[in-house]
């Protein structure tokens, strides 16, 4: 059951703009906030409040071929509450929403400028990932109801004026464990939309750990038939055929997400050492696991059999995956002596390189020296180690994911009914109070390549599961890697935060109403 809330205050989250408007209360003054007030808050927001647009049953979309994409998108979300035709044309003069790719200064691959009249809205960017992101500031614009599935009864006006946004930081992740518990692809599909409208641009897919192998790999047919076969607790599992894969990737790539697929080891390795005897040192597989143990499990590095296994997996995944990153895991090797993962990653590196891409591990990974192009992802709690730090030195790119602020499975506190702790308890403020470009001692901003929000799914069962963990900590972190670091306050932060309360409610995500906030 969800409670009504009254309504807080709605100052400050003009103080986010960089646009300084020295003047009392004013119309003005409403307009700079309504302007600014979405999540991420934009770098710069200038209000014009004679100039607001309204939506009506005679407003089209403007587009051309190469961003006709990107105006389907904006139809589909727009027509179901509004009842409009809006339909997509190459040319209109009024009303009109026009998506414009172009060159657009200032505001590089990812960013846009929109700007707001009484004719219309126009997007301009210089990339269709910067139309897309600034559908998602236009979506936020409109009233909550426009989220709605049926036809609302609203007046949809857009605040006039112009926004100039991009992002602090070109990777902005989400990840979620389908390992520990499998989820369908219809529920991935689901968290891809509801992260898409945040600005986040890439989803990590953990498809391998001791509980289950979630991927279909041809070559070895028994990691998803037999080690995908259970999950945490005992249930069912699952896995995604290499159809299904491509088909989810496809259905990112629609929202502008890149998928980053994880496979990890030589550690949490259980389900493929179960399916596959031979893989083991002493030639005999272990049985599934269904608990939430780490650091037991390890391939047999000194085998031939280990690295052809690897070739083959990777070689399948690489095929089937556009983007130019394999996560390879990497973290709690407890099992794998140092020398032993040392020479493992010497080998296995090399293959993911073969095969085309780039690595991505976690941060224990950056301890072997790894090639300038791996990206190392920090998910400790005490923002210091010094493997990171020399990484970064040597021109590594760092990914931040502190466990403590950026996990999303930590509990919100000791009541909280999903959830580990064992990072500690991650409140809506916590994940909102940390700086990327000061999380890991040694590692400065320019040597920062992005944020990641991890989901791992010891707790989590199905999608309620997922809303209630991500939301609302999602979008905090979403901000601090889209926003400038000068805008990052908590105060006027949480007032723009409790505003997408009725838009979640309107989208039925069941979203944690936490204490912090004065919800809407």
């Amino acid at each position: 059951m969800r409670r009504r809330v009254s309504l807080a205050s709605l100052f400050g989250a003009a103080l986010l703009t960089l646009t300084a408007f020295a003047q009392p209360a004013t119309a003005a003054d409403q307009s700079t906030k309504q302007l600014a007030d979405v999540i991420p808050v934009p770098v710069q927001a200038k209000p014009d409040p004679r100039a607001d647009f309204r939506l009506t049953p005679a407003t089209v979309i403007v587009a051309d071929r190469d961003a006709r994409q990107v105006a389907d998108y904006l139809g589909g979300l727009l027509r179901p509450s509004t009842g409009y035709r809006l339909p997509v044309v190459p040319f209109a003069v009024t009303p009109k929403i026009e998506l414009d790719v172009a060159k657009t200064a200032k505001v590089g691959a990812q960013g846009y400028q929109l700007d707001v009249t009484k004719r219309g809205v126009t997007i301009r960017a210089n990339t269709t990932d910067g139309l897309f992101a600034g559908v998602q500031t236009l979506r936020q614009l409109l009233p909550a109801t426009i989220e709605a599935k049926t036809v609302q009864h609203s007046r949809w006006v857009v605040p006039g004026g112009s926004i100039t946004d991009y992002p602090r930081f070109g990777y902005r992740g989400a990840m979620l464990d389908v390992a520990r518990h499998f989820f369908t692809p219809d529920q991935v599909k689901l968290y891809i939309d509801q992260i898409a409208q945040y600005k986040i641009n890439t989803l990590h897919l953990h498809l391998a750990d001791d509980q289950g192998w979630r991927i279909e790999i041809k070559s070895w047919p028994r990691l998803a038939t037999y080690g995908g076969s259970t999950e945490v607790g005992g249930g069912p599992g699952g896995y995604y055929t290499q159809a299904q894969y491509k088909d989810i990737v496809a259905y990112a790539a629609s929202r502008h997400i890149t998928v980053i697929p994880e496979i990890d080891m030589p550690g949490h390795t259980n389900a493929a050492l179960a399916s596959y005897a031979e893989l083991n040192c002493d030639g005999v597989a272990p049985p599934l696991y269904t608990g939430i143990d780490v650091g037991f499990s390890s391939f047999c590095v000194d085998k031939d059999i280990t690295y052809k296994f690897l070739d083959d997996v990777i070689r399948e995944l690489a095929a089937i995956t556009p983007g130019k990153y394999l996560h390879i895991g990497g973290d709690e090797a407890h099992a794998t002596t140092e020398a032993d993962y040392q020479k493992f990653m010497g080998n296995v590196l090399p293959i993911v390189a073969k095969y085309g891409k780039f690595a991505q591990g976690w941060n224990e990974i950056a301890k072997v020296n790894p090639p300038l192009t791996t990206v190392p992802q920090f998910w400790d709690t005490d923002g210091q180690d010094d493997a990171t730090a020399a990484a970064a030195a040597r021109g590594n790119k760092i990914l931040m994911s502190p466990a403590n602020k950026a996990y999303l499975d930590m509990q919100y506190n000791p009541d909280s009914p999903l959830g580990l702790h064992w990072a500690g308890y991650v409140e809506v403020q916590d994940a909102y109070n940390w700086d990327p470009a000061t999380a890991v001692q040694g590692v400065s901003e320019q040597q920062v390549a992005g944020v990641e929000a991890p989901l791992w799914s010891e707790t989590l069962t199905n999608s309620d599961a997922i809303e209630f963990m991500a939301f609302p900590r999602l979008p905090g972190i979403a901000e601090i890697g889209w926003s400038p670091r000068s805008t990052h306050d908590w105060n006027t932060y949480r007032e723009r935060l409790a505003d997408q309360a009725p838009r979640w409610e309107q989208q039925g995500i069941d979203f944690y109403r936490s204490p912090q906030v004065d919800w809407k």
